[in-house]
């Protein structure tokens, strides 16, 4: 990586995770993408068949903790790319649990996230998720790390039974009962349901 490459990159991470970050990049040859947002995912992974570079990309509105645990997540998948290429490997399966384990532990080892973050990642790692935000207890801490927070906006958990809200594409729902982790919700215009993660960020609407 440049200097200047290192100066952007540092704007994204926590104090300290720049010179361990960049020593990855180096080391797997990735390039990296700051990504526009993305309603879907937090980050991605592209390996070199098009092009003759590990490709990973990131949201770029995560905070920086969210930031970097994305981009170990991603790094996770690399590693697995490189080890086992088009065999039949399950995306987050084992083999991924184990890398993105032992990096997170790397990390942990370096002082760099809080007190709250790494108690939760350490517990985490026990049986990784396929992303931070399917851990429902780690996406509520890393969240309180969030800085440009929109007036109004409330997590979906929140709001009662029966409340209406909007998100961020404009789509009006009804909230409605908790189906194991997510809650069922109706869509005020087509009437269909559609299951919604406890930590949507929603407006709620008066009708």
């Amino acid at each position: 990586m440049t200097e200047e490459e290192k100066k952007i990159l540092a704007e994204y991470l926590p104090e300290n995770a720049l010179k361990p970050v960049a020593n990855l990049i180096n080391r797997y040859k990735i390039y990296l993408t700051i990504s526009r947002t993305r309603n879907t995912k937090l980050g991605d992974y592209r390996p070199p068949v098009y092009q003759p570079y590990h490709k990973i990309s990131v949201n770029h509105d995560l905070n920086p903790y969210a930031f970097l645990i994305t981009f170990i997540h991603e790094v996770a998948h690399l590693i697995i790319y490189k080890k086992y290429k088009l065999k039949k490997v399950a995306p987050h399966g084992k083999e991924w649990k184990r890398e993105y384990s032992g990096l997170i532990q790397q990390f942990l080892d370096m002082d760099i996230f809080p007190e709250d973050i790494k108690q939760q990642l350490s517990k985490s790692i026990i049986n990784s998720k396929a992303s931070s935000s399917s851990d429902i207890e780690l996406t509520r801490i890393l969240r309180k790390y969030d800085k440009n927070k929109i007036e109004g906006v409330v997590h979906l958990e929140d709001l009662p039974e029966g409340s209406v809200f909007v998100i961020r594409t404009g789509r009006r729902f009804k909230k409605g009962t908790r189906r194991r982790v997510r809650y069922m919700c109706q869509n005020i215009d087509n009437r269909r349901w559609y299951l919604f993660h406890p930590l949507t960020e929603v407006k709620p609407l008066k009708l």
